[in-house]
């Protein structure tokens, strides 16, 4: 950064301690995508197309993510996370406001499909700062930094219902995203540093990465975890604005309100479940969690209202809101591979289920109708509930060091 803007960075207080900018990279990598889905139905209807067709369009993140995560560990290592973080945040937001203007669900695919290679690189990037940084204080922040995630997806969303009040076109509002998330990166991530790699990762210097982050044994189990909170969660931001249009005839406004809902309750349970984890353990906190994801599951399937429907979608915001952040801890901690292989992995598998499950879900809205795209998912929640014990028990291990402010 020049040294006007860092002036200005700091007239306004952002001259952030580290573990401050890893919460920022949360903030921005959800910011940059979570506009796109509050106006989905909008787009939707202007492309004139079922659920079914609309899902295949969104595939194309997924599809781009999987190829990402599989091939991309060795050239994370290789580009170094600062590079990542400045060069392609910025650049993400681009490909989801050119989907806004596809005219077909195959152009559509076309447009979100390096959107999905960008996520998922910077998906396993701020992932492992996170459990660095974690690493380096002591602390749990792995929680709290996905609920900076859930914040910035909560803004997205709020900012897209507000458009949708004031009539303006997801077209442009979607362009003015990308304005907005250039700006934030110079700002709040100019000046960011990769935190240094934990010890595991140092035994490992040698070992040339693998091309594919396959999942061991153990990371397939940590998958099995994570998918009901993955599925519900991606359901709630691909389908909830839908859903309260097709079920209650809602405008625009109110399908956004029921997406940011959902996104506002995770982000308030993420941010304090670090302390719940630290004091209980983290089986206790994903079973506990688990049960309210059912609860919420099911209002949003019998529910005859929308203010339920919307109890609905907060509760299950709650219920998804540490299931995969203490998944992530639980790979990045192993010492079989490297932890940038092992983070890939669950991502890779966990994280495409997020992305490709709730798209195909269409096809379950067009055939079933709209209630069991969410109906459906009841089952994942209980076989989760019942591996939840591989989350492990003990607290963060990492050098003495005095707690972040």
């Amino acid at each position: 950064m020049s040294a006007a803007p860092e002036r200005f960075v700091r007239l306004l207080g952002l001259d952030m301690a580290q573990h401050r900018r890893v919460f920022a990279c949360f903030f921005l990598y959800a910011f940059c995508m979570g506009g796109f889905f509050p106006r989905l139905a909008e787009i939707q209807r202007a492309m004139g197309v079922g659920e079914g067709a609309l899902g295949l369009a969104l595939i194309g993140v997924a599809a781009g993510t999987l190829v990402s995560l599989t091939f991309g560990a060795h050239l994370i290592e290789r580009m170094g996370h600062r590079r990542i973080l400045l060069g392609l945040l910025p650049v993400l937001p681009i490909f989801y406001a050119l989907a806004a203007h596809a005219p077909t669900p195959l152009l559509m695919f076309a447009c979100l499909f390096p959107a999905g290679i960008l996520v998922g690189a910077v998906e396993v990037v701020v992932n492992l700062e996170a459990d660095r940084a974690e690493h380096q204080s002591g602390r749990r922040l792995m929680n709290r930094s996905h609920a900076f995630w859930s914040i910035g997806f909560f803004s997205a969303a709020a900012l897209g219902a507000l458009m949708a009040w004031l009539g303006v076109s997801p077209q442009l509002h979607l362009a003015g995203v990308v304005l907005l998330c250039l700006l934030g990166t110079l700002l709040l991530l100019g000046k960011l540093e990769a935190a240094p790699p934990r010890e595991a990762d140092h035994s490992h210097a040698t070992t040339e990465p693998a091309r594919f982050a396959t999942p061991t044994a153990a990371v397939l189990v940590l998958v099995v975890v994570t998918l009901p909170a993955m599925v519900l969660e991606g359901a709630g931001f691909d389908w909830a604005a839908i859903y309260m249009r097709d079920v209650f005839g809602s405008s625009a406004f109110l399908g956004g309100v029921a997406v940011a809902t959902g996104a506002a309750a995770q982000a308030l349970t993420r941010y304090f479940a670090d302390r719940l984890v630290e004091r209980h353990s983290p089986v206790v906190v994903a079973r506990f969690l688990l049960s309210v994801l059912a609860l919420g599951d099911v209002l949003v399937f019998v529910s005859g209202s929308p203010a339920l429907s919307l109890l609905g979608f907060a509760l299950m915001g709650v219920g998804s809101s540490a299931i995969f952040p203490l998944a992530m801890s639980a790979a990045a901690q192993r010492t079989d591979r490297p932890s940038t292989v092992n983070v890939a992995a669950l991502a890779q598998t966990a994280f495409v289920s997020f992305l490709l499950a709730p798209p195909l879900l269409g096809f379950v809205a067009q055939s079933l109708g709209i209630r069991w795209s969410f109906g459906i998912a009841l089952p994942l929640v209980i076989a989760s509930l019942w591996l939840a014990s591989a989350l492990g028990a003990s607290a963060v291990r990492g050098p003495a060091a005095p707690p972040p402010r």
